[in-house]
């Protein structure tokens, strides 16, 4: 007599494989959203910062830094 639909071994891997991809998956959705909600002013940079990375990148000259600075400032 046989029991089950006869896959044996390889239905059992098969299911194994498929939760764990389900489980993985659902595990990347929660650190995803949990990572946009937690950091939304994470990685957006303020226009001092990116002033202050130009000049000393060597982009522009000090005299360019301080009058952009005066009006992000002012």
């Amino acid at each position: 007599m046989m029991w089950g639909s006869g896959y044996g071994m390889v239905g059992g891997l098969m299911m194994l494989l498929f939760w764990g991809v389900v489980i993985v998956l659902v595990v990347l959705a929660v650190r995803w959203f949990a990572d946009n909600r937690s950091g939304e002013n994470r990685g957006k940079r303020d226009a001092i910062d990116i002033l202050r990375e130009r000049f000393a990148a060597g982009e522009i000259d000090e005299e360019e830094f301080e009058n952009r600075k005066k009006v992000l400032e002012g």
